[in-house]
């Protein structure tokens, strides 16, 4: 899995991708959050809550989206995911750190966790800062689309976990296997309204 995810990294790298393109990229295209994330990620804020966005796809890409798309700053939020390594003419010239994949988004990648940079191409180094807030927590509210996403608890010494899925797909086929999986089913794209109705009564 590792090594295949290091081919696709080196395939970008021999591609000549540039930051201007990804923010040029994130910029034409049309991507929309959930309803009521703004909602949710400021309830998180105010309360003093870590949130951790754990991705095998790229930090930078995920933090320009945020920027443009988001357009709306938190101080608790960080990323774990690939970062990547850009030169002074904005050139892509490899990744940072270990190689994050569907199998390791967990406690043992929580080293590469880094809060939401000012710009593209910062190279700001993950620190852990994140890894620190996670550990000493004891509850964890899990989000995820997929059966493996259970896993990024995993090696976390929480007391106390809430997980809630979001059914997107093939609802009728899987409802069940993610009834039995997570506490919480959200089938159809939902939004997050019922997330955020849960951390308020869980702050009550």
């Amino acid at each position: 899995m590792e090594e295949w995810w290091e081919k696709t990294h080196a395939l970008l790298v021999e591609g000549g991708l540039t930051y201007a393109a990804i923010r040029n990229s994130v910029a034409n295209s049309v991507i929309d959050f959930r309803d009521y994330v703004i909602q949710l990620f400021e309830t998180l804020e105010k309360n003093g809550v870590p949130v951790l966005i754990f991705s095998a796809g790229l930090a930078d890409i995920i933090e320009e989206v945020m920027r443009q798309k988001l357009k709306k700053k938190f101080k608790n939020i960080e990323v774990v995911s690939n970062r990547m390594v850009f030169d002074d003419n904005g050139n892509l010239t490899g990744f940072r750190g270990k190689t994050i994949h569907v199998l390791n988004k967990n406690e043992h990648a929580l080293e590469m966790a880094a809060p939401i940079h000012e710009k593209l191409g910062s190279s700001d180094v993950p620190d852990d800062s994140g890894a620190s807030a996670v550990r000493n927590r004891t509850n964890v509210l899990l989000l995820g689309d997929h059966i493996g996403d259970l896993g990024m608890s995993d090696g976390l010494d929480f007391e106390n976990r809430i997980s809630i899925a979001f059914l997107n797909d093939n609802v009728e086929e899987w409802m069940e296997t993610y009834k039995q999986a997570f506490d919480i089913v959200l089938p159809n794209d939902a939004s997050m309204r019922e997330v955020v109705d849960l951390v308020h009564e869980l702050f009550s």
